[in-house]
């Protein structure tokens, strides 16, 4: 039976990895790093902490992990001043859901712009628990985001239903116990092995229903997904995990 539903920001609600991977690039290029190809891969479902080291250390740029983190977000709440890129169908999605089941946030983004971002939707009072992994020992794929926001919602993960949209994102519910619906940014799809984690793969929020999120969570072997769509398209135009 489920008893609560956590989703994710990034990705989810706000189409903002393509303004992330934007802002990280134009920073690494203009503080003499070098960007790799992989980079955003590896950058996607980081915490603060570790995607700004991650700048710092293993992509060279001449700044401190605390300095890059600082201008980062700065530029990001910037950009979130101008426009939070909402994904649409997101708000009626998450209100569907809302309706049905006490619902959670775990993102990685900074907690400023997770408090942006759900003002720019109005769906700040929606969420019974929000939590950005800055506030965790580890961000994902690690367990921690989510774990900690089931513990906040008084529910046990098992109990739980994810929704994400990245590899890292789906791989940390996952290992907190939970089922996962994904849904991928077709500038961003799944790597095989995240795939097979969830339980059901949708190709656009709006397809997000109390029916889906049952069936989610009623589904016996996580690799095996009734409805099985391609990843959304957007153009790679436009949004952690």
């Amino acid at each position: 039976m489920v008893a609560a539903v956590i989703f994710d920001l990034d990705g989810v609600i706000v189409d903002s990895e393509p303004v992330w991977e934007e802002v990280r690039r134009a920073y690494v290029a203009a503080h003499g790093g070098t960007w790799q190809a992989d980079s955003q891969r590896r950058l996607m479902g980081m915490s603060t902490g570790e995607w700004s080291r991650y700048l710092s250390d293993e992509l060279g740029v001449d700044r401190t992990a605390e300095q890059v983190a600082t201008e980062v977000v700065t530029e990001m709440s910037r950009r979130y001043a101008h426009r939070v890129p909402l994904i649409d169908g997101a708000v009626d999605a998450v209100r569907r859901t809302a309706g049905r089941w006490p619902l959670g946030l775990a993102s990685s983004s900074p907690t400023r712009l997770i408090r942006t971002a759900l003002d720019a939707t109005g769906l700040g009072d929606t969420f019974g628990a929000t939590l950005s992994t800055e506030e965790t020992r580890r961000g994902k794929p690690a367990p921690d985001v989510y774990l900690a926001v089931a513990a906040r919602l008084g529910v046990e993960p098992a109990h739980c239903v994810a929704v994400e949209d990245s590899a890292n994102g789906v791989r940390s519910a996952a290992a907190a116990g939970m089922a996962v619906v994904a849904v991928p940014h077709g500038a961003y799809p799944l790597e095989p092995e995240a795939e097979r984690l969830a339980a059901v793969l949708l190709s656009s929020i709006g397809e997000l229903t109390p029916e889906t999120v049952t069936t989610a969570h009623d589904t016996s072997s996580p690799v095996t997904r009734t409805k099985t769509n391609r990843p959304r398209d957007n153009g790679g135009a436009g949004r952690p995990a």
